[in-house]
């Protein structure tokens, strides 16, 4: 869509996949460039008419690219520092309390007024531009929160790696909402990342041994479902049956993992609600986050859980199906690209003239955030589960 090139679409990169595997490619470097520029945004998957597993294909190229791509030195820092930070929740809570004097003290508005932010390279100012709101608040989960009445199920949660850092209000609100809804909620505290990250990157090994402890971790904890209020995150817990297939230990457990796994909005679709909802006049524009709608196929359940609050008047977004250019860490990776797509998505947003955006992905949201703020347009941000929690709260 933003380059017309052939090589870019999903036809021309599964030619230069069969080219590497039979032998015949003619530029290594090509084929990195094309699998590096692809989103893994999965909009291809439902749109196949022939029901080609794109997922599958784009999820054995990666990680042939990280093995020999010729990458350099800035590149191979940068992506380090990446996976150096990202999946690990004690490292981000330390980077959290200097990152929140910078955001809350002035020092940000300063060294933006200033245009030093300019003299960075692109990914650099990515990064700093796509720094979520920094709350100094605990937001530790117990390991296990009662049902309110009678228990209908029993759930695990998953916490996430930036979720539980940046956006443990998201996972709070979670918690609340199931246990209003009848379930008794377990948070396993010995749970790590997921590897959805590694995964979308091409780190193969490094997300194999990600999803093995998590398997671990909620094999303890005994529940039927677990429920993961991240879209991408998501994505990954699913199809850990298919990347821990050849691992003779794990790859039934694996199965059976993948199976339990259910978004936020699954559950509460599937489950009568108990818990009443007041009004929440509020005109919502709901996004649907790539791995959400094409990675899960789950579309209809958000919209039915929001039509269902009284006062909030859902308006759709045009070309919902077309990423926002967030896509895991897509828009630190390849900049360029994810702010055309970002701009482009911020116009279809504008069109609605919603109060407020409202995803199930805290990635997404922060992409479209910036591209509001920087078009001098901000709007209010919600995941999903907060607006039915502030149905339910009445506040």
């Amino acid at each position: 869509m933003l380059w017309g090139q052939e090589a870019d679409s999903p036809r021309g990169r599964i030619h230069l996949m069969k080219m590497r595997r039979d032998g015949r490619e003619t530029s290594p470097d090509r084929f990195v460039q094309h699998i590096d520029t692809c989103l893994g945004c999965m909009a291809c998957v439902t749109a196949c008419p022939s029901g080609v597993q794109y997922d599958s294909l784009l999820e054995a190229a990666r990680p042939q690219v990280e093995r020999d791509a010729r990458r350099g030195a800035g590149d191979r820092a940068f992506r380090s520092l990446i996976f150096a930070l990202f999946p690990h929740p004690g490292r981000l809570r330390v980077m959290s309390w200097p990152l929140g004097v910078y955001q809350k003290f002035g020092v940000q508005r300063l060294v933006k007024a200033s245009g030093l932010l300019k003299l960075l390279p692109q990914r650099l100012q990515a990064m700093e531009r796509l720094l979520p709101p920094i709350s100094f608040a605990n937001h530790t989960l117990p390991q296990r929160i009662p049902a309110k009445g009678p228990t209908r199920r029993r759930v695990g949660l998953l916490l996430g790696c930036v979720q539980r850092v940046f956006f443990g209000n998201v996972n709070e609100a979670t918690a609340r909402v199931l246990a209003a809804e009848g379930c008794e909620v377990i948070v396993p505290q010995t749970q790590q990342c997921c590897g959805a990250l590694a995964e979308h990157a091409g780190e193969e090994q490094e997300a194999m041994a990600a999803a093995r402890r998590l398997i671990d971790a909620f094999e303890q904890a005994g529940v039927e479902t677990i429920v993961v209020n991240a879209a991408g995150c998501g994505s990954a817990m699913k199809r850990y049956g298919h990347l821990l297939r050849n691992d003779q230990k794990y790859a039934e457990r694996a199965r059976a993992f993948a199976a339990k796994c259910r978004d936020i909005s699954e559950v509460l679709t599937e489950l009568e609600p108990v818990a009443p909802r007041h009004e929440v006049k509020l005109r919502v524009a709901y996004h649907d986050a790539c791995h959400l709608q094409h990675a899960q196929g789950v579309r209809a359940q958000p919209r039915q859980l929001l039509q269902a609050i009284p006062g909030v008047d859902v308006r759709e977004i045009a070309e919902s199906e077309i990423c926002c250019g967030s896509a895991g860490i897509y828009n630190l990776l390849e900049p360029e690209a994810a702010t055309q797509l970002r701009d482009r998505k911020v116009q279809n947003v504008l069109r609605t003239e919603a109060d407020v955006i409202v995803s199930g992905n805290p990635g997404c949201l922060l992409q479209i955030a910036t591209g509001l703020a920087e078009g001098g347009r901000p709007m209010r941000i919600m995941h999903l589960v907060e607006v039915i929690d502030q149905s339910i709260s009445g506040l």
